[in-house]
C-alpha cells in the first residue's frame, strides 16, 4: 500500500474521471481508496472532491480538482523523498 492515501466517496463528482487508475498508475506510492460516505455531507453533490492524506482537495470540475489532488501528492510525496 502506499505512503500517500487518497479517499474518494463514491457520490464524489470526482468520479466522472477514473481518479483511481490515473493516480495509481502516475504514482506507485499512492493507494486510493473508495468509501461510501466519508461524511461531508452535500459535498459530493456540488464538487469534486477528494481528502489526501487527511487534507480536503475540491474544485469546481474533475479535472481542475485532479490536478490539485497531483500537486497535493506531490507536496506529501517530497516529505518522504528529501
Amino acid at each position: 500500500m502506499g505512503i500517500v492515501v487518497v479517499e474518494i466517496c463514491d457520490g464524489s463528482l470526482i468520479n466522472s474521471i477514473n481518479i483511481e487508475e490515473i493516480l495509481e498508475t502516475e504514482y506507485p506510492e499512492v493507494a486510493v481508496i473508495t468509501s461510501d460516505c466519508l461524511s461531508f455531507c452535500g459535498m459530493c453533490a456540488k464538487s469534486p472532491y477528494a481528502i489526501v492524506n487527511g487534507k480536503r482537495i475540491f474544485a469546481k470540475t474533475a479535472s481542475a480538482c485532479l490536478e490539485l489532488i497531483k500537486k497535493q501528492i506531490e507536496s506529501e510525496l517530497a516529505i518522504y523523498h528529501n
